[in-house]
C-alpha cells in the first residue's frame, strides 16, 4: 500500500461510535473505539463483529473517555487486541470507572431482557462485554502528557493537544511515514469544547497540516456569545420555573463533567441567593466515582477549588444503591435530581422518567445533545406519550432544553478553531455530526478551503491519503449501515409510535363495540398488508 489508508468505522453521518482506522502497510492503529448510541438499529452495531480483525490492530490512541469514544475497548480486547492504548492520565483514570460501569449496565439490562425473553420463549442474549473484560482492558493503557511526541508504532508518532471538552480530552496529532523522508501530518479533533467551558481551558491545536478530521456535532448551531454568568442566568430561569410548578426538576446528564458543571452552577446560584437552596440528588454511582477523580485532578481544571467546595456541600447528596435511588421519588415538593444517561436511553434516569413524566408539576430539563432515535430526542420533539421499558407513559411534565452545558463547540467556534489550524494542504474530513450539521459546517468552511477539499465520509468509507489529496477507495469491506439508517428514526421507533397510536385509538373509542370495531379494522389492515417489504 503506497499511501496510508484511513477508514471511518463510526461517527460518520452520526454522532456516536467514534472509530477511525489507519492502515500503513501491515500496520493498523485505531483512533478511538467507541460505542454506538441512538436508535436500536445503530446500537445493534455494538453486538456485531468489528469491520476489522482486533488481533491485527497494533495500537489505539484514545481522544477521551466518553463512552461513544472508548466504550468498545473491552470488546476489542475480548476479541484479540493486545496492543497499547495511549491516552492522558486523566482519561485513563476516568476509563477505570466508566468502562466497568458500562459493563455493569450491559450485564444488568441483559439480565432483565433475558428474564422477559425466557417468559416469551425467545433465546437469551449475551452482553457485549462483562466487567471482567473491562478490567482486562486497563493494563493495556499507557499514559502520555500533552504536547510531547510519543511513538505509536513504527512509522507513526503522535502528540496530544488539549481539546477543552472533558477532563483529559485531546486532539490527536499524527505524523505518519509516507516513504523515504516523506511524512503526512494528520489531526483528529476529537470533541472540541466551547470557548466558555466551566471546568476546561480553551481548545488548542497545531497548524500546517496535511489532513484534518474534524467533529461537527453543532455545525448547524450558533448559541451566540454566552458567558458563564449568562449561562447561570439561563439555568436560574429554568430552576425558578420548576420551583413555581411545585415539583421536581429532573435533569438527565452525562455522569462525567456535565454533572460536575451543573453542580458548580447550581451551588453558585444557591450561594448567591438567586435560587432557593434545594436538595440536589446525584443519582449515579458513576458520577460519584467520577467526581472523586475530578477531586484528584482539581488542579488541572478551571474552577477546581469551587468544585471541591460543591462536592462537600450538605445539600448535595450522592446515591449509591438502587434502594437509595428509588427512595428519591418519595421526596415531596421541590428538589433536583441529576441522573444518567444524558440521552435518557439507559441507567437510572429511566425510572425517574417513569415516576415523573406523567406529572404536570414536574420539569424535565435536557442539557446536552440528543441523538436522533434516542428517548431524549423523542421527548424533545414533543412526544405526548412514550414507552419506557415496555410501559406506556403519558407526557404531562414540562420538557425544556438548555444546551449551554454541551461539551461541544458551536458552529462559529468550530469555524474559528479550524481557521486556527490553517494551512491545511489536502483536505478536511467532517465527522461526528448529523446531516444538517455536516452540511451547515461545510458551507461555513468553504471560505477557508475549496469545496472539493471538504469531505463528509459515510460509515466504513475508506480513503488513501495521497500527496495530491484524499482518494476514495473500495476497501473490499461491506458497509454495515447505509447512510439512510444512521442518525434517523428506525423501525423500532416506528413500532413504538404505532403501539402508542393503537393504544390511544382503542382507548378513545366510545364503548366496547367501538373498541372491538377498531381492533377488527387493525387486524384486516395487517392481513391485507403486502409482505414484499413495499408500501
Amino acid at each position: 500500500m503506497p499511501y496510508p489508508r484511513l477508514h471511518f468505522h463510526g461517527a460518520a453521518h452520526g454522532v456516536t461510535g467514534s472509530c477511525f482506522e489507519i492502515e500503513l502497510n501491515d500496520l493498523r492503529i485505531l483512533i478511538d473505539c467507541g460505542m454506538f448510541q441512538g436508535s436500536k438499529t445503530e446500537r445493534a452495531l455494538n453486538y456485531e463483529p468489528f469491520p476489522f480483525k482486533p488481533s491485527e490492530v497494533h495500537a489505539v490512541v484514545l481522544t477521551h473517555a466518553h463512552i461513544d469514544h472508548s466504550g468498545l475497548l473491552p470488546k476489542l480486547v475480548k476479541h484479540g487486541f493486545n496492543g497499547h492504548i495511549f491516552a492522558t492520565l486523566a482519561t485513563i483514570d476516568l476509563c477505570s470507572v466508566m468502562l466497568p460501569d458500562s459493563a455493569h449496565i450491559q450485564e444488568t439490562e441483559v439480565e432483565q431482557l433475558n428474564r422477559r425473553n425466557t417468559r416469551r420463549g425467545k433465546p437469551i442474549v449475551l452482553p457485549i462485554y462483562t466487567q471482567e473484560d473491562a478490567a482486562a482492558c486497563m493494563p493495556l493503557f499507557r499514559p502520555q502528557e500533552y504536547l510531547h511526541w510519543f511513538a505509536v508504532v513504527d512509522g507513526v508518532r503522535a502528540r496530544f493537544w488539549n481539546a477543552g471538552h472533558l477532563l483529559g480530552s485531546t486532539s490527536v496529532e499524527l505524523e505518519v511515514s509516507a516513504g523515504g523522508d516523506q511524512s503526512i501530518r494528520l489531526l483528529f479533533s476529537g470533541d472540541i469544547g466551547p470557548d466558555h467551558k466551566l471546568l476546561q481551558f480553551k481548545p488548542e491545536g497545531p497548524t500546517d497540516l496535511d489532513y484534518l478530521v474534524c467533529e461537527s456535532t453543532y455545525g448547524d448551531r450558533d448559541r451566540g456569545e454566552i458567558s458563564p454568568e449568562k449561562r447561570r442566568g439561563r439555568l436560574q430561569e429554568e430552576v425558578l420555573a420548576a420551583i413555581k410548578a411545585r415539583g421536581p426538576l429532573v435533569i438527565p446528564s452525562f455522569a462525567v463533567e456535565r454533572t460536575q458543571e451543573l453542580l458548580v452552577d447550581l451551588f453558585l446560584l444557591m450561594k448567591a441567593g438567586d435560587i432557593a437552596t434545594l436538595p440536589i440528588f446525584v443519582d449515579s454511582p458513576l458520577a460519584t466515582r467520577a467526581s472523586e477523580i475530578f477531586e484528584r485532578h482539581a488542579r488541572e481544571i478551571e474552577n477546581g477549588a469551587i468544585l471541591l467546595e460543591v462536592l462537600a456541600a450538605p445539600n448535595v447528596r450522592f446515591t449509591e444503591t438502587v434502594e437509595q435511588s428509588k427512595a428519591i421519588n418519595n421526596v415531596q415538593g421541590n428538589f433536583i435530581v441529576i441522573a444518567a444517561s444524558g440521552m435518557c436511553d439507559a441507567g437510572r434516569i429511566r425510572h425517574h422518567l417513569k415516576a415523573h413524566l406523567w406529572r404536570r408539576e414536574a420539569t424535565l430539563l435536557l442539557v446536552g445533545f440528543q441523538a436522533q432515535g434516542s428517548l431524549g430526542r423523542i421527548l424533545l420533539d414533543g412526544a405526548t406519550r412514550v414507552r419506557i421499558q415496555g410501559e406506556e407513559i403519558e407526557v404531562k411534565a414540562r420538557v425544556r432544553q438548555l444546551d449551554l452545558y454541551s461539551g461541544h463547540a458551536d458552529a462559529p467556534e468550530l469555524q474559528r478553531w479550524v481557521q486556527g489550524r490553517l494551512p491545511i494542504k489536502h483536505g478536511i474530513f467532517l465527522t461526528h455530526g448529523e446531516e444538517s450539521a455536516l452540511g451547515a459546517l461545510e458551507k461555513r468552511l468553504e471560505p477557508l478551503l475549496p469545496k472539493t477539499m471538504i469531505v463528509a465520509p459515510v460509515l466504513d468509507a475508506a480513503y488513501d491519503l495521497a500527496e495530491d489529496g484524499a482518494h476514495h477507495v473500495d476497501s473490499g469491506r461491506r458497509p454495515r449501515l447505509q447512510p439512510a439508517n444512521v442518525a434517523h428514526l428506525d423501525w423500532h421507533n416506528e413500532l413504538s409510535r404505532l403501539l402508542l397510536d393503537i393504544s390511544r385509538a382503542v382507548g378513545e373509542a366510545a364503548d366496547e363495540r367501538g373498541r372491538a370495531t377498531t381492533i377488527r379494522r387493525l387486524r384486516r389492515a395487517m392481513a391485507d398488508a403486502p409482505d414484499d417489504g413495499k408500501e
